[in-house]
């Protein structure tokens, strides 16, 4: 009887002990399940689908390709600011405006990635499909909202809407929308994608299924850049983060292949970034001899923030370890992008090639890095400038002007109808963006009206008034972007009929949505002025995110 009760007693030890290990860590399961059940295979050489040994004589329809980078800050780049602390040099990338055209007012159509990226695809609002929020697993909202509870202003789990959240594989771009891919297949394109995709993950929602020949790269919304325990691998942790928690968790190291030679969910080849440009460059060769779209979407400077031991050491002029990894990731994305434009040199295709660059939102609030997106204000998952404004390059040398700038505004959704115009695509009359192409080489662009939405959260530009409605916070802020272009001044109480006016037009855009795909689980406050780790005051203006 004894030896009896000093069994149970010590099961009952186990199982309490187990029961405070799975409270505490509860939130490493996503990543240890998705190890399991989608084990990750050693690297293997990818072999690019050849085209013709050679050119055909004639003209041919120009290449086009798509560069994407992932949360990078307005003022990340040199040609904007200066670079991340004044000392990193983005020239790569400064040089597709340079030798192009630069859109002084380039937005994206949404504050976060995955509608941001539904935009690009199909060239049409994402809330006209329903596809209004991030997708992430319900783990990972739960967790973000009771690392949040301590705070001045919680985040809201929505426990209610549990219930109506369909499996996550299954959050992604509706099949039946036209994507880019699949309307320049139809111009006789050979497409490709090498990067994030974030667009659903089911076998209906991957590339391969959207209109893609060939993909390789990370299907969910973020992956390791290197092994964390990799020789090579600097890494900056944001403690203060339960986002970036979450991340190291659950992260695997691991790209997906899809192509004439099999798939494969596998290692990749060292630093990821540089991994994409490799396989950028070699696409780009064996396609050099027939017309190809290339969505190149990278990763960097999305958390986790990992860099190389190269990169990082030759930054040592920044002080802060964590602005230190950050500027390196950047380094490396500009290296990246180089070699891909050379690669267009070297192939001799360079004249003939579209190249559009752009971010899929603004910088992160979450990093705890100030003035990634100065001047504006506002971060990643606002709808402030900081977090909507992207870099928009435009280089096209046979068919657009070098050195010029136009004052947009522009939106991710144009690049859809203009890659059509330029493929020689029949009109696009289903999509929502426009044909920069005669903007681009010096015509007046008519004014413009556009639309951000997330949840009660809903913004318009009109014009050069801009209106934001929040429901979280009770308040609305307008601005005249021609006088006051970085929203230091709000005017709504001094102008309530132009107020009145501006929020009749997002009510009338909003009746013409959908409701959204799968609910929003989460809404967390996001201050527009201070990131995540700066103190909470009563007097910091904040919004609501939902997702």
């Amino acid at each position: 009887m004894k030896r009896l009760a000093i069994v149970l007693g010590a099961v009952a030890l186990l199982a309490a002990g187990g029961y405070l290990l799975y409270q505490r860590y509860w939130y490493y399961a996503p990543g240890i399940i998705g190890n399991i059940t989608n084990p990750i295979s050693a690297n293997r050489d990818i072999t690019w689908a050849p085209g013709p040994a050679e050119a055909p004589s004639g003209e041919r329809p120009p290449n086009i390709i798509v560069i994407v980078a992932d949360d990078l800050g307005y003022n990340d780049i040199s040609a904007f600011g200066g670079g991340v602390a004044g000392v990193v040099q983005t020239p790569n990338i400064d040089a597709i405006g340079r030798d192009g055209v630069i859109v002084d007012q380039g937005y994206t159509s949404n504050a976060t990635c995955s509608p941001s990226r539904a935009a690009i695809m199909t060239g049409r609002y994402p809330t006209r499909f329903g596809f209004e929020f991030t997708s992430a697993p319900q783990a990972f909202a739960r967790y973000i909202s009771h690392s949040s509870e301590d705070s001045m202003r919680p985040a809201i789990f929505h426990e209610e809407r549990v219930r109506d959240v369909p499996p996550r594989a299954t959050l992604g771009l509706p099949p039946s929308e036209v994507t880019i891919a699949e309307m320049l297949q139809q111009q006789g394109y050979h497409t490709m994608l090498i990067g994030k995709w974030h667009l659903g993950e089911v076998a209906e929602m991957r590339p391969e299924a959207q209109g893609f020949n060939e993909s390789l790269g990370v299907m969910q919304g973020a992956a390791m850049f290197l092994p964390p325990n990799d020789p090579d691998a600097v890494n900056a942790r944001l403690d203060f983060d339960p986002i970036d928690r979450f991340l190291w968790a659950n992260l695997a190291y691991a790209v997906d292949w899809h192509g004439t030679d099999g798939d494969a969910h596998m290692r990749p080849r060292g630093y990821v970034t540089d991994y994409f440009a490799d396989e950028a460059v070699s696409a780009i060769e064996a396609n050099r001899n027939r017309p190809f779209f290339l969505y190149l979407s990278f990763t960097a400077a999305h958390t986790p923030l990992q860099a190389t031991r190269e990169d990082y050491d030759a930054l040592s002029a920044i002080p802060d370890h964590t602005q230190r990894v950050y500027g390196a990731m950047i380094r490396s994305l500009d290296r990246g992008v180089g070699r891909v434009m050379q690669a267009l040199r070297d192939n001799g295709i360079d004249d003939n090639t579209l190249v559009i660059f752009v971010s899929d939102n603004g910088g992160a609030w979450y990093t705890g890095l100030r003035d990634i997106n100065a001047p504006y204000r506002g971060w990643k998952s606002t709808f402030f400038e900081g977090g909507i404004r992207t870099p928009y390059f435009v280089r096209w040398p046979g068919g657009l002007p070098r050195g010029a700038r136009v004052p947009g505004p522009a939106s991710h959704m144009d690049i859809f109808a203009t890659a059509a115009a330029v493929a020689g695509a029949p009109e696009q009359t289903q999509v929502d963006g426009v044909n920069m192409l005669p903007y681009l080489r010096g015509e007046a662009q008519p004014p413009r009206t556009i639309f951000w939405r997330s949840g009660p959260y809903r913004v318009v530009r009109d014009g050069d008034w801009k209106l934001q409605v929040s429901e979280t916070p009770d308040r609305v802020w307008l601005f005249n972007l021609a006088e006051d272009p970085t929203e230091q001044h709000d005017l709504s109480a001094q102008q309530p009929e132009r107020v009145a006016a501006l929020r009749a037009m997002i009510e009338a855009q909003n009746a013409n949505s959908p409701p959204p795909l799968w609910p929003a689980l989460i809404e967390g406050p996001v201050r527009i002025d201070v990131p995540l780790n700066a103190p909470w005051s009563e007097d910091q203006e904040y919004i609501y995110w939902s997702n």
